[in-house]
């Protein structure tokens, strides 16, 4: 494909994304397909001669969106938001042209110093420790592709960090709240840790930390080595908020690695008013969050901080003859490569750094706190129903509801809202008892959209 070529047919790309941006809306969300179907519509083997490319964009319409759950339509109130933004999209677009590998600063010096200050930026605008900054340290921020692979990373730290210059490993111990999502345990299992810990919550299905110390006592008692915590600002399920305060101290006491996990809750500390959220994570070790799922900024962007690059780069840090180069051995410049699990790296904080130029912090408070209103909205007219009943506190943009009648009329209500073929919603239980997750936030979703979901919730739960 020459340059001609390439600027024709990527005209065309974008005109077909704008035309699914202004009609994701009148799609059905969930895709009418059976497995095996999509891979039917496609040849066993490969092409030996090649096809038109005009060809390939037409299978989009015919192979491709017959299978696509459509996660930005205004009507995705499922799992969690997976945002994405016109910045966004065409960041993604320059990087994969420019077609980077950042792993040095030498291999695309604007590839380092453009991640190393938006996350800068994002430690100012999300009210985290100044200490944090890549530029003045001793901590700093790296760009990874999710909250599981930072959390997965940062359970090897702590235990690099705790047998430096150990011949023997002891038996490790590693805890979280038993809301917390299932990476903090499979980070566990991938750094070798032999034992876990998930701890009970209160009547908020926040952490208890009299649990936790509880806990970290009996496994001394035993002979174990308690190593590092894991707490959450937003549970995958809930939306609950651990006591960070109480949890750091803890962890300063018992000398454990503190990581928090604001996978979901990290992108509304922009708003100062929420902030009071997350107290006490100047105290942590490590943070991160994920601008793809709530700062318009489209899979895969996470932000991991360490208070201690050292402990970061020390358990991280080979360095075969290939890589040598002056830079490196200078000391002035980071290599990201360092600072996670695999050597290659994409240019991700292109995309990021257009996104909050574009929107502005201003803009980004402005639209986050749209969707928590409207979130307090339902919440609150959830309140008054005569047959729904909240199942968890409010937090953020999730709201967890029931029917009032039990388990079978919950699953009953949430498969009748999702028979409106624009609307989506998941559900999940806690213990024995189903719930809905209602959760508000796609870069899409409006006031008008919401309105309509209610509408759709109240007949069906009065019927």
């Amino acid at each position: 494909m020459d340059p001609d070529e390439f600027r024709r047919h990527g005209y065309a790309l974008i005109d077909w994304l704008a035309n699914y941006m202004e009609t994701v809306g009148e799609r059905q969300v969930m895709p009418g397909v059976e497995p095996g179907d999509i891979a039917a519509s496609i040849p066993a083997t490969a092409p030996e001669k090649p096809e038109r490319f005009e060809d390939l964009i037409g299978d989009l319409d015919k192979v491709v969106m017959p299978g696509i759950t459509h996660w930005q339509s205004p009507g995705w109130f499922a799992y969690y938001p997976a945002t994405t933004s016109g910045p966004s999209i065409l960041g993604e677009l320059v990087s994969a042209g420019l077609g980077v590998q950042g792993m040095l600063w030498s291999t695309s010096p604007a590839a380092t110093e453009i991640e190393s200050r938006v996350t800068d930026w994002l430690v100012d605008l999300l009210g985290l420790p100044a200490a944090w900054r890549n530029r003045t340290g001793p901590g700093g921020g790296v760009l990874q592709s999710s909250a599981s692979d930072s959390t997965h990373l940062i359970h090897v730290v702590a235990r690099e960090r705790a047998t430096a210059g150990q011949n023997d490993r002891p038996a490790f111990v590693a805890y979280t709240s038993a809301q917390a999502h299932s990476s903090v345990e499979k980070g566990a299992r991938v750094a070798g840790i032999e034992h876990f810990r998930a701890i009970d919550v209160d009547e908020n299905l926040s952490l208890d930390p009299e649990a936790l110390r509880a806990a970290i006592t009996a496994d001394r008692d035993a002979g174990l080595t308690p190593l590092i915590v894991t707490s959450v600002v937003g549970t995958t399920g809930t939306a609950a908020i651990d006591p960070i305060a109480a949890i750091s101290k803890i962890a300063s006491d018992e000398s454990l690695w503190h990581h928090v996990d604001a996978a979901y809750g990290g992108s509304a500390m922009i708003c100062p008013e929420l902030r009071h959220l997350q107290e006490g994570a100047a105290l942590a070790d490590s943070y991160t969050f994920n601008p793809h799922k709530w700062m318009f900024t489209n899979f895969d962007c996470n932000v991991l901080w360490v208070a201690d690059r050292a402990s970061l780069i020390d358990a991280m840090s080979i360095t075969p003859p290939y890589l040598r180069n002056a830079a490196s051995e200078s000391g002035k410049v980071i290599d990201y490569r360092d600072w996670q699990v695999p050597l290659g790296r994409r240019f991700r904080a292109l995309k990021l750094w257009w996104v909050l130029r574009s929107y502005g912090a201003e803009g980004i408070r402005h639209h986050l706190g749209e969707y928590i209103r409207l979130t307090q909205a339902v919440a609150a007219k959830i309140e008054q129903h005569d047959h729904l009943a909240l199942t968890a506190p409010v937090h953020f943009g999730l709201v967890c509801f029931h029917h009032r009648s039990g388990n079978e009329a919950t699953d009953a209500l949430l498969n009748e809202i999702n028979r409106v073929p624009n609307i989506y919603l998941t559900g999940s239980s806690l213990g024995s008892e189903r719930f809905i997750r209602l959760s508000i936030g796609s870069t899409s979703t409006t006031a008008e959209a919401v309105d309509r979901l209610w509408g759709i919730i109240d007949r069906a739960a009065s019927t």
